[in-house]
């Protein structure tokens, strides 16, 4: 179990072609106030042992805002867009236990698009400062984006949430359809009731797997099993990327207040979604039964799916292009597929 939720937290590498696939180009880099290779105060020390070099840039670039919520201010990490545009933004979260550095490759191409991107933290992930810990149920988990969103962004936005993200997606846009103009939903962890067996366990029995889902070994094996035929060095550094997050003091005590809360269960909203929704699913995806797209795509009123072929659970960071690609075409209005049949693949189910 502890297995598969790591995999499916977003915190595994991308194949080594992809090391070369993003190159960041840096517009307007006056506007820039810290620049690759120096990293915010905040985030753990770690973060310079990190190699790949498009995960320094992101993580430069991290922030964090206060965010007011019922119980005081959370600061609360982020990107923030280079610079805003009249259309709706697109705002990023990311998978269990994960942070936005998920998106060290499509944020950018999707920049280079000219769309205006945010990528956030949920609250209890990611590198927001938790010291006054406040709850990270559900409910704290919604009201956190609502809060940030009716602060900074104030439009109806384009909102993506990969793996258990796509819960996070759903149950706010129910909440908060004025706040989403639209969804984008990436290998959706959405038919899962809640966290199961693990809201019962004891406390002690909780912060034991909790530091397990933490350790090196099994992040890494899971990375290697994510993704086949990674070099041990790759493997290791991409590793190191997704449980940067865990080494923040808080990070025990965030995700065991989730755990033991119960966690997301959205099944019995995805028939109130009324945005109009993109599906992207890894055709290759080991986490979530591909048969699982079909259903979303059935149940949600107003969807499309879009598979990727030769793609696993995290489209996002093992094929950016393709997802960057389908994303600006979503966002920019009912245009044809442009991508070549090998990289998308469209399929069409009768409702």
């Amino acid at each position: 179990m502890l297995t598969a939720l790591s995999a499916g937290a977003g915190g595994a590498p991308p194949p080594t072609l992809v090391l070369s696939g993003p190159n960041v180009k840096w517009s307007n880099s006056r506007r820039l106030r810290i620049w690759a290779g120096e990293f915010p105060a905040f985030l753990p020390k770690q973060v310079e042992n990190i190699k790949d070099p498009s995960a320094r840039k992101l993580a430069s670039r991290i922030e964090r805002l206060p965010v007011n919520l019922s119980k005081g201010c959370v600061m609360s990490s982020c990107v923030k867009p280079k610079e805003q545009t009249e259309a709706n933004p697109v705002v990023l979260l990311h998978g269990f236990d994960s942070s936005c550095l998920e998106w060290r490759y499509t944020l950018p191409m999707l920049e280079e698009a000219g769309l205006e991107t945010w990528a956030v933290d949920i609250l209890g992930w990611g590198f927001s400062d938790l010291e006054r810990l406040p709850s990270c149920d559900v409910a704290s988990k919604r009201d956190h984006l609502y809060q940030l969103w009716s602060t900074y962004i104030k439009r109806p936005m384009v909102l993506v949430g990969p793996s258990l993200g796509s819960a996070v997606a759903i149950d706010f846009s129910v909440k908060y359809p004025e706040a989403v103009d639209r969804l984008v939903l990436i290998d959706a962890s959405v038919y899962a009731e809640g966290t199961g067996n693990l809201a019962t366990l004891p406390k002690a029995v909780a912060y034991a797997g909790v530091y397990l889902l933490k350790s090196v070994p099994l992040r890494l094996y899971a990375t290697s099993l994510t993704f086949n035929g990674l070099p041990l060095n790759t493997c290791i550094d991409w590793t190191n990327i997704g449980r940067l997050h865990c080494l923040l003091p808080w990070w025990e005590d965030a995700l065991v207040n989730f755990m033991i809360s119960g966690g997301y269960n959205v099944i019995s909203q995805i028939e109130h979604v009324k945005q109009k929704t993109l599906i992207i699913w890894g055709e290759d995806d080991q986490i979530i039964d591909n048969k699982l797209a079909v259903r979303l795509h059935c149940e949600l009123p107003n969807a499309i799916l879009r598979q990727i072929p030769k793609c696993g659970h995290i489209p996002h960071v093992e094929k950016p292009d393709a997802v960057s690609r389908l994303i600006a075409e979503f966002v920019c209005g009912d245009q044809p597929q442009r991508a070549n049949p090998d990289s998308v693949s469209t399929i069409s189910v009768p409702v």
